[in-house]
């Protein structure tokens, strides 16, 4: 079978309904980023100036669409804990976190670096470089026309960045999730090993978890579900896809409750 777009169900309606009019379909949103994003595309690891250079151009682009945006960074291009069997889970998940706030901290002074005014926030007190997370001084900086960068996680070890991404976006009021991946949407099956793997327009949250789609873990999938919150999943690679998926452009994947009440 050739390689195709399809939807699991109809043209969603509500939050997530695109339209494509030139303006932003929302006005606050998360966007999830995973440490490759910051990595060199030869070497997947460390943090590559160009590759900062590409996230802080995007998201500038989208404050001048007078988006509220908020930023949360994985730290998989400098360490995981779950790739590290041998230590102590726990332990190897907070240096995961320290991981993330590096990252944060690179991605912080490419935007003030072309003028975009930036915090950090972290979920674990660092004083002298971040801000504690506090959900609404997080908002009051949004509505200021700020970045707000997420880092640390939750702050608690076994929790994932995805799964501190739904949090946090519900804690601020997003509207939306956007998750930026290396591959252009969701698909059936890798399309890095299979040809012919095919490309959905549209999944309901259940049939994310069904088919255990690699989205985001199915902790994420759950409180988004059960919240509601659409999860918009694009290639962050390709300059400007991050505004197109704003102004409703069709590209990539939308996860979304679909037409269920």
């Amino acid at each position: 079978m050739a390689a195709s777009e399809q939807d699991l169900d109809s043209s969603p309606e509500g939050p997530g309904a695109v339209a494509q009019t030139g303006d932003p379909i929302y006005r606050r949103v998360l966007l999830k980023l995973s440490g490759d994003a910051f990595a060199s595309a030869e070497h997947g690891f460390g943090i590559a100036q160009d590759s900062v250079s590409l996230l802080a151009r995007q998201l500038a682009d989208v404050l001048s669409l007078g988006v509220q945006t908020a930023v949360v960074v994985g730290g998989g291009n400098i360490f995981r804990g779950r790739d590290a069997p041998e230590m102590d889970r726990a332990r190897a998940d907070y240096m995961g976190m320290l991981a993330t706030v590096m990252n944060a901290l690179a991605l912080q002074d490419g935007l003030e670096h072309i003028g975009v005014t930036t915090r950090v926030q972290t979920a674990i007190a660092m004083a002298q470089i971040a801000e504690p997370f506090v959900p609404l001084r997080a908002i009051r900086h949004l509505q200021k026309g700020r970045i707000v960068i997420f880092a640390a996680g939750l702050g608690r070890p076994f929790f994932s960045t995805d799964t501190s991404a739904a949090q946090v976006a519900l804690e601020i009021h997003a509207e939306a999730i956007l998750k930026g991946t290396r591959v252009d949407g969701v698909y059936d099956s890798d399309p890095q090993l299979n040809p012919d793997a095919v490309r959905f327009e549209h999944l309901e949250y259940i049939e994310v978890l069904k088919r255990g789609l690699q989205v985001m873990d199915a902790t994420a999938i759950s409180l988004s579900m059960e919240n509601r919150l659409p999860i918009h999943v694009f290639d962050y690679r390709r300059e400007g896809n991050i505004k197109r998926v704003l102004v409703g452009e069709p590209i990539g994947t939308l996860v979304h409750a679909g037409n269920s009440t």
